[in-house]
């Protein structure tokens, strides 16, 4: 079924906020943001060790989709999150993942229950 030239929109919002997430170190940026009001560029590159062009690519790409804020004073450079909602976002993501790895480890189990190869049950 197409979208609706009213729905379209939404999607591909919806879409570019999940580019936005689909990186590694985007998402551990993230979460260092959701666990403190603001966080500096210096903080965030010793707790990430990227160089800071690489932080840099990656700020920019949260920035353009309006993920997380920045607020330069002095010298420093401070980042929050845009909308505290993108730490549920991703602690809702994590739990998600938690129980499909869960559910994979109990899958592995019982895989690994079953009898051998080549062998009848008598």
């Amino acid at each position: 079924m197409p979208f609706t030239h009213e729905q379209r929109p939404l999607y591909e919002v919806k879409a570019n906020l999940f580019k936005g997430l689909a990186h590694p170190f985007r998402i551990r940026i993230l979460e260092l943001l959701s666990s403190s009001p603001e966080v500096t560029v210096a903080a965030l590159q010793s707790e990430t060790e990227l160089e800071a062009s690489h932080l840099s690519q990656h700020l920019a790409v949260l920035r353009r989709h309006r993920l997380v804020e920045s607020e330069r004073r002095g010298s420093h450079v401070f980042y929050r999150l845009a909308d505290p909602r993108v730490g549920d976002l991703l602690a809702v993501a994590r739990a998600l993942l938690i129980g499909v790895l869960e559910s994979d480890e109990a899958r592995l189990q019982h895989a690994r229950s079953l009898p051998p190869f080549g062998t009848l049950a008598t």
